[in-house]
This record gives structure tokens, sequence and C-alpha cells, in this order.
């Protein structure tokens, strides 16, 4: 078996969902997205076994384009976070009722099928179909599923859908121009360009603009949290766990190995702007009275270490990049969730509206705590492997970069602590908060679980994926 059949499996079961009808299109979904789980153990044992699991078909003759899936210890790792966290998606909205569901379930379904596409091309027109095929169904998920007014959240989502297919755009342009000089889109031949500085330059920035408004890196951020806050929950992990995956992966698959001379060049101002976005992120946080929107500008402090590190250019920078976004995808799906199984109960995303929730279910309470303070880098949780890997490459790059970057750490103790402290602590107001339910308990459980897991033993996904990132630094010091 060829990766193929995870892209074949998922893109079936969207279609068998549709189909499905309401009533089963849950079910359906789910047992299709647990197969694709499956199938990407099965694509992992494979390629550490050393069997070759790739797939490449020329498409089109003229102009020469592949269907070319490269499977690598980096594009495992995203297909195995992808698919685990779509189950995981799917299962946590099992709680909620959604008119449509086949359409609702379906576009979930598609979403991942794109997403698991880009994580797995090696030619570069069919990457950049994969990429905008993943903006049709958030759009229509956010629109048609979201929160709040719908004027408000139709602003929110156009803006979103602008943003990202005007910064694709300039992607678009920067391959066409690759193809002229390569005559092919395979990524290999990509890599094997040689173009001047200033070439680089001009293709390092059209890359940088695409994948800074999907992370996003400040200045690009002004679409998120508003996204993030009027879109459903699914839409929100969908976003937060995966998608912004794309843009992070995306740095370290294409822009740094296609244009190392202008990374190496420009490398103190990308990190620059990483780590403002680190400190940017922190600080609106702490002023947040909107639970997703805390949580929105959360992730953009912690996306922003990610990003910084991968612009060292170095493997210990790499590595606790992709550490950090396997870590950050499954605690960020868990806060999102938490802030879902709440507003629930309480129907409500103010904070001044919640508290006392630990007299009511103390189970509950414990475990948010224990996804809270893994997302502010506890030791023996997986994101303290990450940020602290990340921390190390900035220290050697920098020192200064490492000390500013390391307020991360620091406000976000600040702001998620007092978060938990208004929503959790204090009396019980007049609404009531009904004890989780075993649907709800069994996600907590699973993305705690592999928190805790790989927070003690990450040997196995360090294993598999410092070979191909050892390539790609290889190939950046190269030139």
């Amino acid at each position: 078996m060829n990766v193929s059949f995870i892209l074949i499996l998922l893109l079936f079961g969207a279609i068998a969902t549709y189909f499905a009808g309401d009533q089963l299109a849950k079910k359906v979904a789910l047992v299709f997205s647990l197969a694709s789980v499956a199938g990407s153990i099965y694509i992992f044992n494979q390629h550490m076994a050393g069997i070759d699991t790739n797939f490449r078909e020329n498409w089109i003759s003229n102009p020469n384009l592949f269907i070319a899936l490269k499977v690598d210890g980096l594009s495992v790792a995203m297909l195995l976070l992808t698919t685990a966290l779509t189950s995981i998606i799917l299962f946590s909205s099992f709680g909620n009722q959604y008119n449509n569901s086949k359409n609702f379930y379906a576009l979930v379904m598609f979403m991942s099928f794109a997403m698991v596409g880009t994580f797995l091309s090696a030619d570069a027109f069919l990457y950049y179909i994969f990429w905008e095929l993943s903006l049709i169904p958030i759009y229509f998920i956010a629109l048609l599923w979201g929160n709040g007014d719908a004027e408000e959240r139709k602003k929110a989502i156009i803006k979103f859908f602008i943003y990202t297919l005007a910064g694709s755009l300039f992607m678009l342009v920067a391959f066409i121009y690759l193809f002229q000089k390569a005559g092919s889109l395979l990524i290999g031949d990509l890599y094997a360009i040689h173009l001047s500085g200033q070439e680089q330059f001009w293709i390092f920035l059209a890359l940088f603009l695409a994948y800074a408004i999907k992370i996003p890196i400040v200045p690009f951020h002004s679409w998120q949290a508003n996204t993030y806050q009027k879109a459903p929950a699914a839409g929100t992990m969908l976003l937060s766990g995966i998608m912004l995956k794309m843009g992070l992966y995306s740095v370290i698959r294409w822009q740094l190995p296609i244009a190392p001379v202008a990374a190496k060049m420009y490398m103190d101002v990308f990190i620059g702007l990483s780590v403002a976005g680190v400190i940017y992120g922190s600080v609106v946080a702490l002023k947040q009275k909107n639970i997703k929107k805390l949580l929105a500008y959360s992730s953009l402090a912690h996306v922003g270490l990610i990003a910084a590190g991968a612009y060292t250019l170095t493997l210990d920078g790499l590595r606790g990049a992709v550490l950090q976004m396997i870590a950050h995808g499954f605690v960020v799906v868990g806060l999102f969730f938490a802030a879902e199984v709440i507003e629930r109960r309480f129907n409500t995303q103010e904070i001044s509206e919640m508290g006392g929730i630990r007299i009511q279910d103390n189970k509950f309470a414990s475990m948010f705590m224990i996804v809270m303070l893994a997302s502010v880098a506890l030791p023996s949780t997986f994101n303290f492997i990450g940020e602290f890997t990340l921390l190390y490459s900035l220290y050697n790059a920098n020192i200064w970069f490492a000390i500013l970057a390391g307020t991360t750490i620091i406000l976000g103790a600040v702001y998620m602590l007092k978060m938990f402290q208004h929503v959790m602590l204090g009396e019980a107001g007049a609404k009531v908060f009904k004890a989780v339910t075993t649907q709800e308990t069994i996600v907590f459980v699973v993305i705690i679980a592999v928190l805790l897991f790989f927070g003690l033993y990450p040997k196995p996904i360090n294993d598999l994926i410092t070979p191909a990132l050892q390539e790609i630094v290889t190939k950046i010091n190269r030139q």
C-alpha cells in the first residue's frame, strides 16, 4: 500500500458521509477518520521499516506536472497529527446538533483530505491545489455553522478568506517563476535550482507572505482572533490544531530549502518578527475577556515561538519546531474543546459570566487544569520538550532572542492561571454546570494521554523526524 491510499480513503469518506444522510453522517465520518488513522500508522510502520510508500505519476505532459506524494519522517509526522486530530475533533463534535449535519461532517472530512494532501505533496502545483482546497471547507464551516451575529460572522470569515487567498497568490507567482527556471515543479528539482541572491530574496518574500498569513505571524495576524471566535468549535480546532501547521510545515519543507541564501541573510529579521508575535500575543491575551479570544492570542504567541525556532536554520530549531507543532496541535484542541464544553452549559464565551465550575464538577476542572498546564510547558508535558528545544536553538542564535521569546512561558503562565482562576474557582453562580459526559471525558483522556506520554518519552517522534530534518539542514547549508 502506498500513501495515496490515505487520500483516497479520506476523499471517499467525505463523499460517503454526505450520502449517509443527517442521521448517520457523524458516525460514518468517524469510521472513515479512524480508518485513516490506522492507515497512517501502517504508513509509519512501513517507513520505519525502510519500505518505500511514495507515489508518483505523470499528471500532465505539457507542462510537466506530477501527482507526486513524498513520504519521509516530516510528512509522516504531519500525516499522523492530521488524521489523529481529525478523529478527535469529529468525536468531540458529537455533543452538538448541526443543521444539515451531513454537509458539516462531509466538509470536515474533505478539509482533512486537503490538509493531508498539502503535507504529502512533492510537486508544487499539486501542493498549491491542496493548499487552496483546504480553504473552501473551512470557509463554509465557519460561515454556516459559526457563532454570534450573522453579519459580524460574515465579515470575519470573508476577511479570513481574502487574507489567505491573497497570500496564496504570491506563492503561486513564485512557483510559476521557479517552473520557468527548472522546467518542473517536483520538489527535488526545485531544491536543485541555483538562484541568485536577488532571485532568492523575492522567492523567499513571496512564500513568506503566504505562510505568514496562514500561521499567522505579526503583523499578518489581524484575521485570526475574530475568525477563531466566530467559527464553531470544530472549525476553530481545525484552524488552530491543524491548518496553521500547514504554514509552519511549508516554511520548513518549501521556503527554507528553496531560498537558503535569503533565509541566512535575513534570518534575524524573520526571527525578530516571530518573537514580536510571541510578546504581542501574550500581552494581548492578558487583556481578553472572551475565552476563545484569549486562547486565540495564546495560540498566536506559541506559533510565533515555533516560527522563530524554524528560522534559526539549525537542526535543533527545526526539530523543536516540529515537536512543538505536534504538541501545540493537541493542547490547543484540548483548550478549545474545554471552552466548548463550558459554552454548551453556560451559553457564553465571556469569562466574567463563568466561575465555580470546580465545585460542581471536579473531574472536568482537573482535566482542564492538566491541559492548561501543558499549554504553559510544565515539565513532563509534551509542550515542555518542544519549547525547551526551541529556546535552546534561539539561545544559540542570539541570547536576546531566547530572553524575549522566553516571555511566552512567564506571560503564558500569568494569563492561563488567571483565566483558570476566574473560570474554574470561586463560588458557583446561578448557572448549573452539568457533569461532563462519557464522550467528553474520552476526548480529554486521549489528549492528556498524548501530552503526558510524549512529554516523558519523546524518542519515537525524535527518531521519526530527525533524518528528514537533517536532510533539509544539509540542503540549507550547502549554499
